[in-house]
């Protein structure tokens, strides 16, 4: 575990890493991003408005590198998703296109 660690030198509102950030399992990337969303409950979902709650949260991107949610959305170009899977295709878009993510669909 010595290998983990945030290069970001950021002080986040709670370790990504701990029992909030990651509930007892290192999780990262877009299974941090979906224990923010109930399919049932949140959607349509606005950018602002999530941004708002949870921008300030570290996602953890790899091994290395933690980041906040803000700066994933500050490459996602939509700003409304109308269901869960809408908002995974603009996320994981925008984090590819942010050069956050290294998963490219085959095609692409």
């Amino acid at each position: 575990m010595e290998d983990m660690y945030d290069e970001s030198g950021r002080d986040w509102p709670h370790d990504p890493d701990g029992e909030e950030g990651s509930e007892g399992g290192r999780k990262y990337g877009m299974a941090v991003l979906s224990k923010k969303v109930d399919e049932d409950e949140d959607f349509p979902l606005e950018k602002e408005a999530f941004v708002a709650e949870y921008g300030d949260d570290p996602v953890r991107i790899n091994y290395r590198k933690v980041v906040s949610v803000a700066d994933i959305f500050e490459h996602v170009e939509a700003d409304e998703y109308s269901d869960k899977v809408d908002f995974w295709r603009q996320v994981g878009q925008g984090m590819r296109d942010g050069d956050l993510w290294d998963y490219r669909p085959t095609g692409e």
